[in-house]
C-alpha cells in the first residue's frame, strides 16, 4: 500500500488542480470499494467549493466549504488520474502507463477551477481496496479512522524524548513499535527499515530496550524525520501500481540501502556485511546483521 510520502506526492499533485475549485457534478460508478460510499454521495458534492487538500497519516483528506471532508485511501491499486474537460488530456509527462480500463474508473469529479478551465479528476481502483468516507463538520479529528493515530513524523514534535515516553517498557520489537499506527502514525515498512538501518539498530531489538538511551533515540527521531523528507522530496516510492497524481514516477526507490536488497552488500561505510531478509509480523524486514544491533 502506498505510504506516507506517496499519499503526499498525490495530495501535492492534486492541490493545484483540486484547491479552490468547485464540484459540478460526481460520477459515482459503483456503490463501494472498500466500505460502501456514504449515503448521498455524490448529491452532498455538488457544488461545493474544495478548500484545501490535507494529509492525516496515510489518508488523503479533501476539505469543502461547508465544513464536510472525505478521508480517501488508495489501498492497494488506486491512483488519481488528472484530465482536462475538453481535450481529454492528462498534464504531466507519463512514464509508466496507467489502467485505463474504464470498469475501474469508481469515482469522476467534474471540476471547475478558480480560471474558468475545467477539469475531471479520476479515481482508478482495480483491486477496489481504496475508499472515500465523509466526516461531518468539526468531527474530523474524532473520525473512527484517525481518532488514535499517534504523532506525524514529519516535523519536530517527534524527538527522541518522545520516542523515550513511547518505548518505555515495551518488549515489542522495535520495528513493530514504529509500525504501530497508535504511536506514530504514517510510518510503513519501506520507511521504518530504511531508518532502522541508518540509526544502526535491529529491527528486532525490543523496544523499551533504548528508552533510557537519549543519543540513540535522539539519532532515531532524526533519521525518521529525514527518511520521509527524502522520500517526500523525490517523489515516493514507485512500487507496483503505485504512480503519482501527474502520472511520473517516484524516485527515492533508487537510493534504497536496506529495502528489497537482500544479500547484497551494506552500503554503510567500513560495513563488510551483507543485507538479510526476515519476516515480522508478515512483512519483509531488510537489515544487516553486521552493523544494526
Amino acid at each position: 500500500m502506498p505510504e506516507l510520502p506517496e499519499v503526499e506526492t498525490v495530495r501535492r499533485g492534486l492541490e493545484p488542480f483540486m484547491q479552490g475549485a468547485k464540484v459540478e457534478r460526481v460520477e459515482q460508478n459503483r456503490p463501494d470499494l472498500r466500505f460502501p460510499f456514504p449515503q448521498d454521495f455524490v448529491s452532498r458534492l455538488k457544488g461545493r467549493r474544495i478548500d484545501a487538500l490535507g494529509r492525516r497519516a496515510k489518508y488523503l483528506t479533501i476539505h469543502l466549504d461547508d465544513g464536510l471532508s472525505i478521508i480517501s485511501h488508495m489501498g492497494m491499486s488506486g491512483s488519481f488520474r488528472i484530465e482536462a474537460e475538453q481535450a481529454g488530456e492528462s498534464p504531466g509527462e507519463f512514464h509508466h502507463e496507467r489502467s485505463k480500463n474504464s470498469r475501474h474508473d469508481h469515482v469522476v469529479f467534474h471540476l471547475t477551477r478558480p480560471d474558468g478551465s475545467c477539469v475531471r479528476i479520476i479515481y482508478n481502483d482495480p483491486r477496489r481496496f481504496g475508499f472515500m468516507l465523509f466526516a461531518e463538520k468539526g468531527a474530523l479529528d474524532d473520525h473512527p479512522l484517525l481518532k488514535g493515530l499517534g504523532v506525524e513524523p514529519t516535523g519536530n514534535r517527534l524527538s527522541g524524548e518522545l520516542l523515550a515516553s513511547l518505548f518505555a517498557g515495551r518488549r515489542t520489537p522495535l520495528k513493530a513499535a514504529l509500525l504501530d499506527q497508535r504511536l506514530i502514525a504514517g510510518l510503513g515498512n519501506i520507511y521504518v527499515c530504511e531508518a532502522l538501518w541508518r540509526s544502526g539498530l535491529s529491527p528486532m531489538r525490543a523496544a523499551g530496550s533504548i528508552a533510557d538511551d537519549a543519543q540513540v533515540l535522539d539519532r532515531l527521531a532524526g533519521d525518521i524525520r529525514n527518511v520521509i523528507a527524502e522520500a517526500i522530496k523525490a517523489g515516493g516510492s514507485t512500487l507496483k501500481d503505485y504512480i503519482q497524481a501527474d502520472g511520473a514516477l517516484g524516485y527515492f526507490q533508487h537510493s534504497f540501502s536496506v529495502y528489497g536488497r537482500e544479500a547484497q552488500p551494506c552500503k554503510a561505510p567500513g560495513c563488510s556485511g551483507m543485507i538479510g531478509r526476515t519476516v515480522q509480523a508478515g512483512r519483509s524486514t531488510f537489515f544487516c546483521a553486521s552493523c544494526q544491533n
